[in-house]
């Protein structure tokens, strides 16, 4: 998943391995045993009864806005008496066991959802439950047509990380445990069907679709999109999905896919997925993208018309080996999916961009690291700016901040330079293929990384202050670009009266602006706000990125003109990492906090699940009614 850059705003061991591999992965890596290990977050356990494979048969009704059918499980029994699933808020209609009915239990709703136990022996091999979903179904986003981009038919896409696949599917949400699956998917004809699996190009007559994942995925990782969907192709291994009006555009924003596919495998070894495509869905998608195997899901703000958000897209391929691949084995081990994520992303943008595009992200992730851990820090959550995190008896939603992301980053660019890149780049190629579609904990990951690299590279590294304390550690590097140090100038002497003129605009990318606006000083005045957007039109800008940080100035400086701009902007658009911070800009002012609950009182039902959790919180919104206007 791409980072969320302003989560602070938010609500503030052992090696796992799979053993539900496809034939060919069994063959490619032996048979694998598994330890024991807890995830507080499923009610399922990797070391008891488990299931391997899910043949997945469900119906999409659009217009009652619900899944049902039926989930059937190749069951390993462990010699355990019971069987458990995940659920939350799916109707249960019935269970068989082997093809015979039997008796189970729905137990207490939880922060977890509820357990479904089902009894079993040591020769059961398999497992139905007739099932639908809720109307509640925190993963599930029905759109109506006014909502897409086209506006004539309805859309509907899953968002399952963290522990959200349970509330469309009863099965075993813990990253811990990995399946194979395949799946029959009834929707209206003129609706077409994708999942992170094989995928068709074309639709159907009769609005049926066949899926298959012939490897080994945690339960996170299944999606589904409904939709008036289009395929353009890019490469000879990828292509894009998106509505009819959105698709071409997408193709052309990620012409470089396959190249970044090219320089992933160069850099850290094959891609084990087969295909690799990208579906641009509806601006309510709450991140910025999400690294769904063999098909990510992706917000259209990365569409720029200039390819300059593109590093998006690196970072969610770079998933398909380290998120996918290797898995996190629970939620409080997520900066080894995140921050293994972040340093690929930069390596890749490096190989096809330059050097110099790869710097300006790691200044840009280092300011965003930095705000983050002020945050924590002034409001008492130091322990969560730990790498290893704490998660039990709290939503694992909370620990997706930029600590995973940009402090795991950079105490993997510490570790390549004191052990060179050279070395480095073999290490980590070697931890994917070792560990390939199976899970790791983060004592199991440093017990690897001792063994393998820093004790034979001789290097010492304070593991347990990286890994365990607060803050970033002292031998942490400090990523500079000489481009923003120019735009840094070219702003002082903008202030100092030379005008606009002083701004040498013409030359900048993306970043400098975003750098720029970031950097506009605190006592700003509403006047030179004025000046910038009647030169640049920055409240008109069609760079998400661009408009989201000029927004944020706007409103902390009370610069009303904007406001119209900010209205459309947050009603439009539903992706987190931009409405967390502009609506908790405008939650510090009494002003602020009618106008902000005002949009979102419009907007609120725009929103994925995702987004409304944070923001209601945010906005105080089950405490207080918002005013009937403004």
């Amino acid at each position: 998943m791409h980072r969320s850059l302003s989560t602070l705003l938010l609500g503030l061991s052992v090696l796992v391995t799979s053993c539900g591999e496809s034939r060919q992965n069994k063959a490619a890596s032996g048979t694998i045993q598994e330890p024991a290990i807890m995830d507080p977050h499923s009610h399922a356990s990797a070391s008891a009864a488990r299931t391997t494979h899910l043949d997945l048969a469900i119906t999409v009704d659009m217009d009652a806005r619900t899944l049902y059918g039926s989930a059937t499980y190749a069951v390993q029994p462990n010699g355990a008496a019971n069987i458990v699933l995940d659920t939350d808020g799916l109707q249960v209609d019935s269970v068989q066991v082997d093809g015979r009915p039997v008796a189970h239990t729905l137990g207490d709703s939880t922060l977890i959802g509820k357990a479904l136990t089902v009894p079993i022996d040591a020769v059961t091999k398999e497992l139905t439950v007739h099932y639908r979903t809720g109307a509640e179904a925190k993963a599930l986003q029905w759109l109506s047509p006014k909502q897409t981009a086209d506006k004539a038919h309805p859309f509907l896409f899953t968002q399952g990380q963290a522990i959200l696949t349970r509330t469309w599917i009863p099965i075993q949400d813990s990253p811990g445990i990995r399946m194979t699956y395949n799946a029959t998917v009834k929707v209206p004809s003129e609706l077409m069907a994708v999942m992170s699996a094989s995928n068709p190009q074309a639709r159907t007559a009769d609005g049926v679709y066949s899926f298959a994942m012939e490897q080994p995925i945690p339960a996170y990782l299944m999606a589904l999109a409904v939709g008036d969907i289009s395929f353009a192709a890019i490469g000879e291994r990828t292509g894009v999905y998106a509505e009819r009006s959105v698709v071409e555009k997408a193709a052309w924003e990620f012409a470089e896919m396959e190249r970044m596919l090219e320089a992933a495998e160069a850099l850290y070894g094959p891609y084990r997925w087969g295909r690799y495509d990208v579906i641009v869905l509806p601006p309510s998608f709450p991140f910025g993208g999400m690294e769904n195997p063999r098909l990510t899901f992706a917000t259209p703000t990365i569409i720029a018309g200039d390819r300059s958000l593109t590093a998006l897209i690196a970072h969610e391929l770079a998933h398909s080996w380290s998120g996918n691949l290797v898995t996190n084995a629970t939620w409080n081990d997520f900066w080894l999916n995140e921050g293994f994520t972040v340093y690929f992303e930069n390596r890749i943008v490096e190989a096809i961009y330059g050097e110099e595009r790869a710097r300006m992200l790691q200044v840009l992730g280092r300011q965003e690291l930095t705000n983050t851990l002020n945050a924590l820090d002034e409001d008492g959550h130091a322990h969560d700016t730990h790498l290893r995190l704490d998660l039990a008896g709290r939503d694992p939603d909370e620990g997706m901040t930029d600590i995973a992301y940009e402090k795991g980053f950079a105490f993997l660019k510490m570790l390549e330079s004191k052990a060179g890149r050279e070395r480095f780049d073999a290490f980590l190629r070697g931890y994917f293929e070792r560990h390939a579609f199976q899970s790791m904990t983060t004592d199991a990951f440093l017990a690897y990384l001792q063994d393998q690299l820093l004790t034979p590279a001789q290097v010492e590294v304070d593991l347990k202050r990286w890994v365990d304390g607060p803050g970033l550690p002292a031998d942490a590097l400090v990523p500079t670009y000489e481009g923003f140090t120019l735009v840094e100038q070219q702003m002082d002497a903008w202030l100092k009266g030379g005008g606009t003129a002083a701004l040498n605009t013409a030359e900048w990318n993306t970043f400098q602006w975003m750098h720029f606006l970031r950097h506009l000083p605190a006592d700003i005045t509403t006047e030179r706000l004025a000046e910038l957007d009647k030169a640049y039109r920055l409240s008109e800008s069609g760079n998400a990125e661009v408009l989201a940080a000029w927004l944020e100035q706007c409103v902390r400086h009370d610069h009303d003109p904007a406001f119209p701009a900010l209205d459309r902007f947050l009603t439009n658009v539903g992706r987190r990492k931009f409405l967390m911070p502009l609506y908790g800009e405008l939650m510090r002012s009494e002003k602020g906090k009618v106008l902000a609950r005002t949009i979102y009182q419009q907007a609120r039902p725009n929103y994925h699940s995702v987004a409304v959790r944070s923001l209601d919180e945010l906005l105080a919104w089950k405490e207080q009614k918002p005013p009937a206007s403004f």
